[in-house]
């Protein structure tokens, strides 16, 4: 059963443990694969990011969130008890990403594009046909 249009503007998510628990109550922007350095560090491979309006997500439960000032233009955000990354918060953007493993299914988001390709590891390969950019979003 597909959800409605209001419905997939609400979604819930949460991090492994149930410490930070969220909602979206609005749009979410397609997922996009992050293959940057600090990504592969943060999530133990590539990271799978869907964002929105920042005023749209309404933290329902944050007593364990941290954050962490991982560069000079972001942070992110990650549960201090089970570890979980779920969030990349860009100083000067109206949107926050949202790790799009985190959010309750059925979402409906789809992928669009991989980004940092350039910094590709030696252990896996890009195969299919989304966009590819050498760096981030262009725009």
């Amino acid at each position: 059963m597909s959800k409605s249009a209001d419905e997939q503007h609400r979604l819930k998510g949460r991090c492994l443990c149930g410490g930070v628990k969220y909602e979206v109550r609005g749009p979410l922007r397609s997922v996009v694969n992050c293959h940057c350095g600090q990504c592969r560090r943060t999530h133990g491979h590539y990271s799978a990011y869907t964002a929105a309006a920042r005023d749209d997500l309404v933290l329902h439960d944050d007593r364990t969130l941290s954050w962490y000032e991982s560069s000079a233009i972001a942070r992110r955000g990650f549960c201090g008890r089970c570890g979980a990354s779920l969030f990349w918060d860009a100083h000067d953007q109206p949107t926050i990403s949202i790790a799009a493993g985190t959010l309750d299914q059925p979402t409906g988001l789809e992928t669009s594009a991989h980004i940092f390709v350039e910094h590709l590891p030696d252990y896996y390969t890009l195969d299919d046909n989304l966009e590819k950019w050498p760096h981030g979003l262009p725009g």
